[in-house]
């Protein structure tokens, strides 16, 4: 950034500074199980298998469930991203380069956030959904079977499903007249959170929240997938920083003026893990990502 700070001097620009479009850090860490402040170099999410029922005679002993009971480990990282700000620099702008490069590393952690929670998503080893996409109703089809796979997998219809879809996949679940109509959806049951800049758009839709996202594997090819889950599938958990950054978590954020370089040094940091707490609580959708839109 300070190697190219002349671009912005106002002889040559104007004022108001356009950023490079991009995802302004990520919103999936509200859509999984999370743990912050935590103390090491790993925390774990505990996942509690089955019950089963049994009958007893009167005055009999009740068998024990003997529901097992498996701890998921969750290795937090640490990630860093920071630029320098060169003062004199500053003097020929009128844009506050500071906050420029501090919004730039806050929405970079928020990406890096996204990014391992769909490592884990891209996971599982659970049940796959083949989009045949030829028409409105075939992708129609996809999406309900998608919700069928985690219907099949007991996962709970509790509005905490949610399914994430490529641009392309988003595109063409928009011509299904069921889920683009408020003709077929009652008054309340759809509803979009955009509560800051950092937080992505949800339909809600037979029980689930859909969005769409830049960062699923594969997209913009033919190989292209997507995801299902519910909630409690996926967990997150964040190191012990201060602060919390534009709703990514407890985000460290640090401006440090260096004498010997003339510059301030602008830096975020945050220590973060994900893991895959339930694999059969995850469907994966498969598709061309390249396919044309249906036009009927």
């Amino acid at each position: 950034m300070s190697n190219s700070i002349d671009q912005s001097f106002i002889k040559d620009y104007a004022s108001d500074v356009h950023a490079v479009f991009q995802r302004q850090g990520g919103f999936l860490r509200q859509t999984v199980r999370t743990k912050d402040n935590v103390v090491g170099l790993s925390s774990t999410f505990q996942k509690v298998g089955k019950g089963v029922a049994t009958t007893k005679a009167r005055h009999g002993v009740v068998t024990p469930m003997n529901q097992s009971h498996t701890p998921v480990t969750c290795t937090l990282e640490d990630f860093y991203a920071g630029d320098w700000v060169d003062k004199l620099d500053e003097a020929k702008t009128n844009i506050d380069e500071r906050m420029a490069i501090a919004d730039g590393g806050a929405w970079a952690l928020g990406r890096k956030v996204d990014e391992q929670i769909l490592t884990q998503l891209d996971a599982t080893s659970s049940a796959v959904v083949a989009w045949t996409v030829t028409s409105a109703a075939t992708v129609r089809n996809a999406m309900i079977e998608m919700l069928e796979a985690l219907d099949n997998a007991d996962v709970p219809d509790d509005g905490n499903r949610y399914v994430l879809l490529t641009p392309r996949a988003w595109s063409m679940a928009e011509t299904v007249q069921q889920f683009s109509s408020s003709d077929y959806v009652k008054a309340g049951d759809v509803s979009f959170t955009q509560s800051s800049r950092t937080m992505g758009r949800w339909k809600f839709w037979r029980g689930a929240f859909w969005g769409h996202h830049t960062g699923l594997p594969g997209k913009g090819t033919a190989t292209a997938k997507v995801f299902a889950w519910h909630k409690n599938a996926v967990g997150y958990a964040t190191g012990k920083h201060a602060g919390n950054v534009a709703g990514n978590g407890p985000v460290s954020a640090d401006i440090t003026w260096h004498g010997d370089r003339a510059a301030h040094f602008v830096n975020h940091m945050m220590s973060g893990g994900a893991a895959l707490i339930d694999d059969t609580g995850v469907i994966e959708g498969n598709l061309d990502d390249t396919a044309a839109i249906p036009t009927s």
